[in-house]
């Protein structure tokens, strides 16, 4: 009976999808304000999914033709070149896997049309001479990197989308509250039980089994690019998944292998644990609504990205320091600390210091700036011991120091997929342009402002980041997220609610004073 009542399997990614997002709109979408900008929140974030599905459809094909080249060569055959008979509409749409839940084999029209063509052919064939005919060309089936190509393409449109709708997010001063379909318990009890069956699949994940969830980081922090990434999607024949035969396994199973394994797990769990926690304490410390917080994390763990991604520490670990960063945003020291190791494991997050510094400019610039640059030198400190590399070269790609493109030739992701790698520059310079915008606008920054700001800033990062970029949501998802649930924050400005020590110490000798008062008193 064991094996009957306990056997769990993974669900595949496109039925987790669906089932996923008709779970989101049940709970999150307000049927009585249908014209609402919470509903169009919902719907964009929903649509990442299915690009995301596109591309890792690309990456397995194309880990499975590789493989299939590798054996091919071993064995001194030459591989035959693959050929179809299909029409465009059909390739098309057994390529894209969104289509795999409706098994969207045959195209109607198509076929007829295709059938017609093929009887009068061989009506007129019979009055036709060989050498008059005509050969028809085959249609060409799209392949790995158009499938990738595509998704990538369809990332970037979505996430446009959501770049427009964060800059706009300090213009929208009426914000009803609207809160979940559901209760606080309901919500907990949904969202304890996604957490468990999630780093469940992390800690049952095979670490010798690698299956590709996209690109390898790119420039950053030593230790990031050491840990592997854990394997959580299904292990499964069918389409959005690799069987046992098409997956790469480890040929070095050495102890260190095996600890790195661990410490990826280990911390792929905190991140997330981090994560989750840091969206429910601000939705009851600076939201005041503990509800809105409860059901923010339930969703971030509800969607398809972070199944997917479970998994991928250096997409949660930035996350979770960025969120906690926010948490403390009345500490410029501890926010400081916490957004300067964000930036100094992948750098990306440096851009963020304009928006952050143009906050606390009127107070709490100094103790931020303390914070930033000393555990930035504490991670500089710590490379030192590193002999894999010099220390200039840990220096360069920890700050990302790297040209354009002269270092372009190990690009992976969109910019590896056709467009010219000199195209990054003029990307490059309109993101350092959104982040000296969002630095001077609005003037007179607030908390809301703060967290839709790092969102659009980091959603931005998305077009010119050449190592996958477009597949990093999980850098600004749950600040997306607290950006669409926050109520109207215009109150927690910096010279309001910033605690500094000259601040907190005055603070403690005016209750010392009147404690001494009291007692004298009394």
């Amino acid at each position: 009976m064991g094996e009957i009542l306990l056997y769990y399997r993974r669900p595949d990614p496109t039925t987790w999808v669906y089932l996923s997002s008709f779970l989101a709109i049940g709970l999150y979408f307000v049927f009585h304000r249908f014209w609402s900008i919470r509903n169009l929140d919902i719907l964009l974030i929903i649509l990442l999914a299915p690009g995301l599905l596109i591309v890792h459809e690309g990456y397995r094909r194309q880990l499975v033709q590789s493989e299939a080249i590798v054996r091919s060569e071993s064995s001194g055959e030459v591989p035959e070149k693959p050929k179809s008979d299909i029409s465009p509409v059909k390739s098309l749409a057994s390529s894209l896997p969104i289509f795999a839940l409706f098994q969207i084999d045959t195209d109607p029209v198509a076929d007829a049309a295709e059938t017609q063509n093929t009887a009068e052919a061989e009506n007129s064939a019979e009055t036709l001479d060989a050498p008059d005919q005509t050969p028809v060309a085959e249609p060409i089936p799209l392949g790995p990197r158009d499938i990738q190509r595509w998704g990538f393409i369809y990332l970037f449109i979505v996430e446009a989308f959501l770049l427009l709708r964060l800059m706009l997010d300090p213009l929208m001063v009426r914000r009803p509250l609207l809160d979940p379909n559901l209760t606080s318990g309901g919500l907990t009890f949904i969202g304890i039980s996604l957490f468990i069956f999630m780093m469940a699949n992390v800690v049952t994940s095979d670490s010798r089994i690698q299956v590709t969830q996209g690109p390898a980081l790119g420039p950053g922090y030593a230790m990031m690019n050491m840990l592997p990434a854990i394997p959580t999607r299904p292990i499964s024949d069918e389409i959005g998944g690799a069987s046992l035969q098409e997956m790469p396994t480890a040929t070095d199973t050495s102890n260190s292998q095996s600890r790195l394994a661990t410490v990826a797990k280990a911390l792929a769990i905190a991140a997330h644990l981090a994560i989750v926690t840091g969206i429910v304490l601000i939705g009851n410390r600076h939201f005041a609504n503990i509800r809105a917080g409860v059901g923010c994390a339930t969703l971030y763990l509800m969607l398809p990205y972070t199944a997917q991604m479970t998994g991928r520490v250096d997409h949660a670990l930035p996350a979770a320091l960025l969120l906690w960063a926010v948490l403390s945003y009345r500490r410029p020291l501890v926010a400081g600390i916490f957004l300067g190791l964000a930036g100094g494991l992948v750098y990306y997050p440096l851009f963020l210091l304009p928006l952050w510094f143009s906050f606390y400019w009127q107070r709490g610039a100094r103790q931020f700036a303390i914070g930033v640059v000393g555990m930035l030198a504490l991670l500089m400190i710590a490379l030192s011991f590193d002999d894999t590399a010099s220390l200039t070269e840990h220096f360069r790609r920890m700050f990302g120091l790297l040209n354009p493109n002269r270092d372009s030739i190990g690009l992976r992701g969109f910019w590896s997929l056709g467009p010219e790698p000199i195209w990054r520059l003029p990307v490059i310079v309109a993101f350092v342009i959104l982040c000296a915008f969002f630095a001077a606008w609005p003037a007179q920054k607030n908390l809301g402002t703060l967290i839709s700001g790092s969102a659009a800033v980091m959603v931005a990062s998305q077009f010119w980041h050449g190592y996958g970029g477009g597949l990093y949501i999980a850098w600004f998802l749950p600040l997306l997220l607290l950006a669409v649930f926050r109520p109207n924050l215009q109150d927690r400005i910096a010279t309001k609610v910033v605690i500094t020590g000259k601040r907190s110490m005055g603070g403690k000798s005016n209750l010392a004073i009147a404690g001494f008062a009291a007692g004298t008193q009394s």
